[in-house]
């Protein structure tokens, strides 16, 4: 099915309300993750082709002003999280003045990264000082050889050196976000699973999931989180634990006196669509009501039409009403055209 515009900005009440935000099957959507560019300076194999995608135009991308403005209305409404993502969001300039601004927001009270984790290291200080609060780190190998075959850029040693960074920063919990592939990755499982032994690392697996850009290879190549779990247990046992906190769909499980944890993200084997508390913004300014759904809601033109904070609130609520209750992924049969894998990760 196409993706279809819906129009909000007819019917509905003006004006500011308290009362909490919350979608028509009563789940609290507290969480906007907010896309800045499309445009990623990496082209991992799952998520698009080598030559890239078609880029939005310059023109039609949200400044960091209407991305501000949008904000304010969503926490007016009851957003209280702000992940930041792209493609991959350092690769738009001066990302710190936006997290400064959205830091200043009232009711905004946790503002975090998801990056690949090229340009960290030369910014996170500067993103710490503005008010980031947390980073996940995507990364798919430890090898540097085949993180320059899945991502078609060589960078292994700079993620490395942006984890680094981050910890140092105090930009903690960090997630690391790895995409696990039958074939290219899936013998490190273990690799990953032993980094959380030492450091307050999470590292979350994710089942790769079917979208436009992997359709001829998703089902050979998919490992569900069951067989991960089952995997990295064979060595030594793994018990459920508590999350690291924010908002993400993640399960954990801990090796007996680990600082971190191994997390799975199922959306196809078990899916979190019933615990859903969130909305996407994508940087031409559509409000995504699933991450896999086929309809969003055009902000860009009331917003740049000088809607007040109360009418865009208006449309952040009327959305509500049509965000779907699941999303209908099927293993083997391609979802929509993805503009980063990682959106999923929490």
């Amino acid at each position: 099915m196409a993706v279809q515009t819906i129009d909000l900005t007819r019917g509905l009440p003006g004006g500011a309300t308290t009362s909490p935000l919350a979608d028509a099957f009563a789940r609290p959507i507290t969480y906007l993750r907010v896309s800045v560019t499309d445009r990623c300076n990496l082209r991992c194999t799952y998520c698009m082709p080598e030559a890239g995608l078609p880029w939005i135009p310059k023109a039609e991308i949200l400044s960091f002003e209407e991305i501000e403005r949008i904000v304010a209305a969503a926490a007016a409404a009851g957003v209280r999280s702000i992940r930041l993502t792209g493609g991959e969001p350092l690769v738009r300039r001066d990302l710190a003045s936006l997290v400064r601004a959205l830091a200043a927001i009232p009711g905004i009270d946790d503002i975090s990264l998801s990056t690949n984790g090229l340009l960290l290291a030369e910014h996170v200080a500067e993103l710490r000082d503005a008010g980031l609060r947390r980073v996940n780190i995507s990364l798919d190998t430890l090898h540097a050889d085949r993180f320059e075959t899945i991502a078609r850029r060589p960078g292994l040693e700079r993620v490395l050196a942006g984890i680094d960074a981050a910890t140092a920063a105090g930009l903690v919990p960090i997630k690391l976000n790895c995409v696990i592939m039958r074939g290219v990755n899936d013998d490190e499982l273990l690799d990953f699973a032993e980094l959380t032994r030492d450091r307050a690392l999470y590292v979350r697996f994710i089942e790769m999931m079917p979208v436009v850009e992997n359709a001829g290879e998703q089902t050979d190549r998919y490992v569900s989180a069951a067989e991960m779990l089952a995997r990295i247990g064979e060595r030594e046992g793994l018990e459920p634990v508590a999350g690291p906190g924010g908002n993400g769909p993640a399960r954990y499980f801990a090796f007996p006196g680990a600082l971190g944890a191994v997390g799975v993200i199922s959306p196809l084997s078990h899916d979190y669509c019933d615990t859903c508390n969130r909305v996407r913004l994508t940087a031409d300014g559509r409000l995504r009501l699933c991450l896999f759904g086929d309809y969003h809601i055009d902000l860009r033109t009331p917003v740049r039409a000088g809607a007040s904070r109360d009418e865009l609130e208006a449309l952040f609520r009327g959305g509500m009403l049509i965000k779907p209750e699941r999303h209908h992924l099927q293993l083997g049969e391609a979802g929509s055209r993805m503009r980063a894998f990682s959106e999923i990760g929490g």
